[in-house]
């Protein structure tokens, strides 16, 4: 059996080359090691590229204010910004960054991973096949599993790529400070050991780090927003033990601009922007195409519900409409129980559920709104609703004011007393509606459908179609441009201020936790044309308390 040519006992040579030639010179060795070794280098800097970029990466953020150009997202077209550029703070990572990083403790049920990929979005419906039987294959590509939470996530990427952005604080007119504030109250929301002063704490260091920033100074917060990915009654406590953090209530968060996804309708400083639903289309053309779909789409049932009955609550409003469901029976309406996690886990069920239905029922939720709306409408069904808060009070800039009666243009509003004590049915309000009339407020829905999404490209939508994010921007700077006009130029003096009650009072308490709340909304005026006001914006401007001077004089106004 011939030996191995690799055997020691058969040594290989070269032909020609005696076995006794001279030691090669060591210098192309060395070569040779150095290019393997850059080789190495280049193939781990590969492979980190590509870990950063996989889905189950949680560094899906643009790092901010690392470029050295004034307009770091390319050049812009003449008016494109007239009403003006954004900038958006670099924050220390705690604040941002390291809680995406801690996405496996944000909540104490599962893991919130999932939920934070793709900048937010979650995970694509083409990956999940419970997307498949709803979408069909239309738009499917625009669907993802989102959390309902992650406001602040989504408008700090798409900021970041705006083209109105700039990286030179003196030519912004609006500052964007991206503090995942509800990411951080919410992972200490149910902690056994949790405390008040957790709750507080990095909201606390936050407006620490902001004062020290020249245009926070200059301004005292009326030309910042930040965005709140929870309900207002969660960043509000009241009394050192309450509920949630007490951070819009500190005093140097009073003249700042905040986008929630609900709002407290008696403090002017916040602002509704809708609940991040499962649709994020890249181009105008998915919004058109999905448009067409759940237009054509054949509608089994007259209603629909998806929800929970509440057991614990006194008067469940829930368990009154699952009976007027039930009742009307499963030809005129469908219920999905939402008992456990899965209308969280599961967002396919009930989106099958509103293309399925014409109309939708809307109740409160934990507050006086619930995400069910916008995927109501987002789905082409025409919500109805018990309780005006729950959004012709909440989204002035986003949906037309309500009807004093079930005859809206775009929902149904049933009094729900009413319907508690069976004066009224459901069924019967909403078979009362003619055909031709309910294809009426269907395009009427269908026609709002690109304000209420979070479109996934950098640009927005484009085609002229506004998405939430751009109707959200052009209001604040809106707002900042009016306050700007009605603000004296100098600066703030230096010392302690002390704040002055605006015309507008702030609400006392959150509302009940029953089913029945409180349904108040906030004074407005009217023009001459009809339309509604609140108070001039000069009324809305604070004077900045500084923190040593807020813990001397615990009665001063925070309003």
């Amino acid at each position: 059996m011939p030996e191995s040519p690799a055997s020691p006992a058969n040594p290989s040579s070269q032909p020609g080359s005696p076995l006794d030639a001279a030691t090669p010179s060591p210098v192309p060795a060395l070569l040779r090691g150095s290019v393997l070794l850059l080789a190495f280098l280049l193939l781990q800097l590969v492979l980190f590229w590509c870990l950063l970029g996989s889905p189950a990466s949680t560094r899906f953020l643009p790092e901010p204010g690392r470029r050295n150009t004034t307009w770091p997202n390319g050049a812009v077209d003449a008016g494109a910004c007239e009403s003006g550029l954004v900038y958006v703070y670099d924050l220390p990572p705690e604040f941002n960054d390291d809680l995406v990083d801690d996405c496996e403790i944000l909540w104490p049920w599962y893991s919130f991973c999932p939920y934070l990929t793709n900048g937010g979005f979650g995970e694509a419906a083409a990956t999940l096949p419970v997307f498949f039987n709803a979408t069909r294959n239309v738009s499917l590509a625009s669907w993802y599993n989102t959390d309902q939470f992650q406001l602040e996530v989504i408008v700090h990427r798409r900021l970041l790529s705006h083209r109105c952005r700039t990286t030179d604080p003196s030519q912004a007119a609006a500052f964007y400070v991206p503090f995942y504030v509800g990411l951080d109250v919410g992972s200490h929301l149910w902690g056994e050991n949790s405390t008040a002063a957790d709750r507080d704490r990095a909201g606390t260091r936050l407006l620490r780090w902001l004062a020290n920033q020249t245009a926070f100074r200059r301004s005292g917060g009326w030309d910042h927003f930040i965005t709140l990915g929870r309900i207002t009654w969660d960043f509000r406590r009241y009394g050192p033990d309450g509920w949630g953090t007490n951070f819009v209530a500190l005093p140097a968060m009073a003249n700042v601009t905040r986008l929630a996804i609900e709002a407290d309708t008696m403090d002017p400083m916040d602002v509704g922007v809708p609940y991040p639903t499962g649709f994020h289309p890249r181009v105008a053309a998915d919004v058109r195409a999905w448009q067409r779909h759940v237009l054509a789409r054949r509608r089994s049932r007259l209603f629909g519900f998806a929800g929970a009955p509440r057991s614990g609550f006194r008067d469940d409003f829930r368990g009154v409409l699952l009976e007027e469901c039930e009742d009307a029976g499963a030809d005129l309406c469908r219920a999905v129980d939402c008992r456990g996690t899965r209308c969280t886990d599961n967002g396919a069920a009930v989106l099958e559920l509103f293309l399925d239905s014409r109309f939708c029922l809307q109740p409160r939720g934990d507050s006086f709104t619930r995400r069910s709306l916008f995927d109501c409408m987002v789905a082409g069904a025409v919500p109805v609703l018990f309780w005006r808060r729950s959004a012709y009070d909440q989204y002035r800039w986003y949906l037309p004011p309500g009807p004093r009666d079930e005859k809206g243009e775009w929902s149904v509003f049933v009094d729900r007393q009413a319907l508690r004590v069976g004066n009224v049915s459901v069924r019967d309000v909403l078979e009362g509606i003619s055909e031709r009339r309910a294809r009426r407020m269907q395009e009427r829905v269908v026609e709002m459908i690109p304000r209420l999404v979070y479109a996934s490209a950098p640009d927005g939508l484009g085609a002229g179609m506004e998405d939430a994010l751009d109707v959200a921007l052009a209001g604040v700077l809106e707002r900042i441009r009016r306050r700007r006009g009605s603000i004296p130029r100098e600066e703030h003096p230096a010392g302690p201020f002390v704040a002055r009650r605006v015309g507008v009072k702030s609400t006392a308490e959150p509302p009940a936790s029953d089913g029945d709340g409180r349904n108040e909304s906030a004074p407005i005026t009217r023009t001459a044309a009809g339309k509604t006001q609140g108070p001039p914006a000069s009324s809305y401007i604070k004077t900045v308390l500084s923190e040593a001077s807020a813990s001397r004089n615990k009665t001063l106004q925070k309003s």
